[in-house]
């Protein structure tokens, strides 16, 4: 690994380019050749964002994303979900705006709102 963000954005970027021409001429839906260049990914945004953490204490807003695995704890993303439920519409879907709740008509340019 190494120490120096700059370098490790580099390897980042090297890898992204390589991923985006295996991609681009792949053969087949499990080309062996892409799966490897999106490991070379994750490894060199992994080796980044370590690098920049250490350095400057900073992280990225990104993930490597993991795929689904069974053994993944959804526990914490139920907790989150529990602030967005609304008490008074519990057990309903949203269906859109009924045609009250908005104005279809088009107003002149001059008209006031």
């Amino acid at each position: 690994m190494t120490d120096d963000p700059r370098a490790a954005l580099s390897a980042l970027v090297t890898a992204l380019e390589r991923h985006l021409e295996s991609a681009a001429s792949r053969r087949g839906e499990n080309d062996p050749t892409v799966v490897a260049a999106y490991r070379d990914v994750a490894d060199a945004f992994e080796t980044y964002d370590d690098a920049l953490m250490d350095t400057y204490g900073e992280v990225t807003p990104l993930e490597i994303y993991a795929g689904d695995e069974e053994d993944f704890d959804d526990d914490e993303d139920e907790d989150d979900d529990e602030d967005f439920e609304d008490d008074d519409d519990e057990g309903s879907e949203y269906s859109g705006l009924d045609d009250e709740e908005y104005d279809t008509e088009e107003k002149p340019a001059n008209a006031p709102t």
